[in-house]
């Protein structure tokens, strides 16, 4: 029988502790004090009589328990938003919100036409794009904030309760200005982008060991001059005017090689390509919106396929 003593107050204090893994940064975020979130927590771990966290000096982690609550808590909290947003939707007799995450490299090439598609089948329907690292994604899907996330499949240790439907691969490319130093040669070594600075992603990046092993494979190690960005817009910008290499995924800079504003270095990474697709809840079930948007996104990422594997053939 349900504890009727558990309250939303600690569903949002332990999902907000489970994603920051840090009593201080959920406080800040939920702005109370720590005191009061530690008592929350303790609260929850008396009415569970399960201990919930193991605490240690470098933040909190999830025990088992933990870890299936974490589930149940998420989904049930996800359900109250909804229901609570349903009400607000119709007294202001508007429509549904998908609350949609991307990284940034899927942002700049399927997404733009896939909401384009999605919006001229329900006009009402608002979708809030959130973009950025696949880790921060993949904690805010689990705790019900957003809907789905559309990028890389994630690591196995962060697809525990987590569905992944695969649309396409993807590559890495090694893009630089038209003109640049290493186009004159039809082969150039890899090695040789040592020589300029390269922009690369940071370790939190889900392209990250990919690049590395790349890099380790081809005999090439620590890089002197780089620069670690997930700013599709900066790396954009900055290799278009120096002399810069940039390591990306191929979806963030599809677009620019085929308007000829980046080329792409004739290097083989075969060897780099990843599955690209959506995630979203096991637990969760999927509202007709959020179906309708991942038609959307499956049709276009078909197109977007075709299309590419046409140009590259």
């Amino acid at each position: 029988m349900l504890d009727q003593r558990i309250k939303f107050r600690h569903l949002t204090c332990f999902l907000e502790v489970a994603r920051q893994r840090s009593v201080v940064k959920a406080a800040d975020t939920l702005s109370i004090t720590q005191p009061a979130v530690s008592k929350t927590i303790r609260e929850l771990e008396e009415h569970l009589d399960a201990r919930l966290f193991d605490r240690s000096k470098r933040g909190v982690t999830l025990t088992d328990f933990g870890k299936v609550f974490l589930r149940y808590a998420g989904a049930s909290v996800t359900a109250l938003r909804q229901g609570v947003d349903s009400i607000s939707q119709v007294r202001m007799q508007g429509g549904l919100s998908i609350n949609l995450g991307v990284l940034p490299t899927v942002a700049a090439s399927v997404m733009p036409n896939a909401i384009r598609r999605f919006k001229s089948l329900s006009p009402d329907t608002t979708v809030k794009v959130v973009a950025g690292p696949n880790v921060m994604l993949m904690g805010q899907l689990r705790v019900g904030e957003l809907d789905l996330v559309v990028g890389r499949l994630a690591e196995p240790d962060q697809m525990s309760g987590l569905s992944f439907i695969h649309l396409y691969s993807e590559h890495i490319s090694l893009v630089a200005r038209p003109g640049h130093p290493l186009l004159t040669d039809e082969n150039p070594d890899i090695t040789r982008i040592r020589e300029f600075t390269v922009l690369v992603p940071p370790k939190h990046a889900i392209i990250h060991p990919t690049v590395d092993k790349m890099l380790i494979a081809h005999g090439i190690g620590a890089l002197p001059d780089r620069i670690e960005t997930v700013s599709t817009s900066f790396g954009r910008a900055f290799t278009r005017e120096t002399d810069a290499i940039w390591i990306i995924s191929n979806g963030a800079v599809a677009s620019d090689i085929a308007e000829g504003h980046l080329v792409e270095l004739p290097i083989d990474t075969s060897d780099t390509f990843g599955p690209v697709g959506l995630t979203t809840r096991i637990d969760s079930p999927i509202s007709p919106p959020v179906e309708m948007l991942i038609n959307a996104v499956r049709e276009e990422a078909a197109l977007h396929h075709a299309t590419h594997s046409g140009l590259n053939t």
